[in-house]
């Protein structure tokens, strides 16, 4: 699951720049403030990605979604690729747990083969 819940932060990580970028041609917004949300923002997706496998680290990173679809009311773009991100992130929790729960039964099952005697 960290793998891709990380994958997906990171890409995350990107699109805030880029709507940073965006932000600033708006005139109602200074500069310091669309990169203080923004740098705050971007450091909380690199800071999720080491956090993902404690508790609340999958909380927070749901937070970081629904502030990212938010975000659509200064980009309006960002309601869709928030959107798209959002259910990322879904998928990325869902079947990651899939794949960890796999990756279990496989390593039990072959540290039971190591245990059997062979004749």
């Amino acid at each position: 699951m960290r793998t891709l819940c990380a994958s997906t932060l990171i890409g995350e990580f990107f699109v805030i720049g880029f709507a940073g970028l965006v932000a600033m041609k708006d005139d109602s917004l200074t500069m310091t403030t669309v990169w203080t949300v923004c740098g705050i923002a971007m450091l909380l997706s690199v800071l999720l990605c080491g956090m993902i496998t404690r508790p609340g680290g999958v909380q927070l990173g749901w937070v970081l979604q629904v502030a990212l679809i938010a975000s659509g009311f200064v980009v309006p773009l960002m309601f869709f690729l928030g959107a798209v991100f959002a259910g990322l992130w879904w998928a990325s929790i869902h079947f990651g747990r899939k794949i960890d729960e796999a990756k279990a039964k496989w390593a039990a099952a072959a540290e039971a083969e190591a245990e059997t005697p062979t004749a």
